[in-house]
């Protein structure tokens, strides 16, 4: 008869019970244990590691084998809709079927993600209010030329009287007195130190960004295509200025204190589901109040809309850019924000629940049409990229989360084992307590950003 690794229920059961798969949105959702993978007679035994993506890709999967993990715990569930057939025709499915012949388990939350108080939509709401702070002081230093760079800079990165920084391009996105600057020579590197997802080798481990310091880092305004400004410059010919980019306060920092807001559930659970969860969870964890999709953030004092874009790019790794759209009647300086509606991923549908619309709908994706209809009513909408809305949640909140409770658990389960008197079967497993819980090296959203690193674009002589 086939074996389930005991660590791997236990892996199973920890994911029930920090996200309850009774309130995961079923109507559309497949959430849940989606792989059991038998442990193979045949080869060594697993490591007591979890691996955690976004996505299941062919690179995921050779991460998760080639480090012996014993389960992976992918956000988005590999299995969407039903599989009338599993074969090696189809790359996901040839991925699943690897998994299991190496005694790989899946296991999917994501709805329940979203939904569960401290989740998903909670953490970017702490984004937008300040009380993350990913700035670089409080995260671990990559290399002794961090430590010394960050030691020269001031507690406040003010800058001594009477001096004033360059401005930025308006492309510039991070600049910094310690930061070296790239050249159009650096293909192999993104704005945020790491490999280029569009020369790296997919298949060698990526090290974390880097993000870069936090003195004179800007965000430009939107830029449109050319031929817009050429058209408009048709109708005024007089000169027109340059527009100036968004600079963050020298002291970029996020506060201890909150910025006074209220949060609130914009589409509340059903009852039934909420009941199911708290059964789980032993407790009264989950309420109406606190549990559904998609969040509202109401500031007690309206925000000007360039911090909170300031806020989401420190949040997220400072990546090179990212969606922003605005009335096109309005200056982006000029616009205040007093309601935020937020949802990971695409969150256009949820958002839509709001009784009244928000000022900022911030969230993963939209389409044109949903874009739209947003600035025609006044409203503003960042986005950025589906994936990238959600996967700071992995390294921020999850892994943590469930290494905690997985070490609970395993501990439990080697006692009980050995007092069922199990441990002659399983001394190997039982003898180890290690618990590791690691975030994915390979997993990234499919979408990267060209830049353009000349004024002019060449094409090629075919003649």
């Amino acid at each position: 008869m086939a074996q389930v690794s005991p660590f791997t229920r236990d892996v199973v059961a920890s994911m029930r019970h920090l996200y309850p798969e009774s309130l995961a949105d079923k109507s559309f959702d497949n959430t849940g244990l989606l792989l059991e993978a038998p442990v193979p007679a045949h080869l060594p035994r697993k490591s007591n590691s979890v691996l955690l993506t976004i996505d299941l890709t062919s690179a995921v999967a050779d991460e998760a084998i080639e480090e012996n993990h014993s389960a992976v715990v992918a956000y988005h569930p590999i299995i969407f809709r039903g599989l009338k057939s599993i074969t090696l025709d189809d790359p996901q499915q040839q991925s699943l079927l690897r998994l299991a012949s190496h005694g790989v388990s899946v296991y999917s939350p994501h709805t329940a993600v979203d939904i569960v108080p401290g989740g998903m939509a909670d953490w970017l709401c702490d984004i937008v209010t300040g009380k993350l702070d990913p700035e670089p002081e409080s995260r671990t230093f990559t290399s002794e030329q961090e430590k010394k760079q960050l030691a020269k800079r001031q507690p406040d990165h003010a800058q001594p009287s009477g001096q004033h920084s360059e401005p930025a391009s308006e492309t510039d996105v991070t600049t910094s007195e310690d930061d070296e600057p790239r050249t159009p020579s650096d293909s192999h590197s993104n704005a945020n130190g790491s490999a280029d997802p569009f020369t790296a080798d997919p298949t060698t481990p990526q090290a974390r960004p880097k993000r870069p310091a936090a003195v004179h880092r800007t965000y430009s305004k939107p830029s449109y295509p050319s031929h817009i400004r050429a058209r408009d410059k048709k109708r005024d010919p007089s000169p027109q200025p340059t527009p100036s980019p968004i600079q963050s306060t020298p002291n970029t920092t996020f506060r201890p204190d909150v910025i006074p807001h209220t949060r609130s559930v914009i589409t509340a659970s059903p009852s039934s589901a909420i009941n199911a969860a708290n059964t789980t969870a032993q407790s009264e964890t989950y309420t109406s109040e606190n549990t559904g999709a998609g969040r509202l953030i109401t500031f007690s004092s309206p925000q000007p809309l360039s911090a909170l874009i300031t806020r989401i790019a420190h949040a997220t790794g400072t990546p090179k850019g990212f969606p922003v759209a605005i009335p096109q009647t309005r200056s982006l300086e000029s616009l205040r924000i007093r309601t935020v509606g937020i949802c990971p991923g695409s969150g256009g549908s949820v958002i839509r629940g709001c009784t009244e619309s928000p000022d900022l709908v911030f969230t993963g994706e939209m389409s044109h049409h949903e874009a739209l209809a947003v600035i025609e009513r006044g409203g503003c909408v960042v986005t950025l990229f589906h994936s990238n809305s959600e996967r700071g949640y992995l390294d921020g909140v999850m892994r943590e989360r469930l290494e905690d409770e997985l070490s609970r658990r395993w501990e439990g389960t080697r006692k009980e084992l050995k007092a069922e008197g199990e441990e002659r079967l399983l001394k190997e497993i039982l003898d180890d307590d290690t618990v590791s819980v690691v975030v994915s090296r390979r997993d990234r959203d499919p979408y990267g950003i060209v830049v353009l690193q000349e004024s002019g674009v060449k094409g090629e002589d075919v003649g």
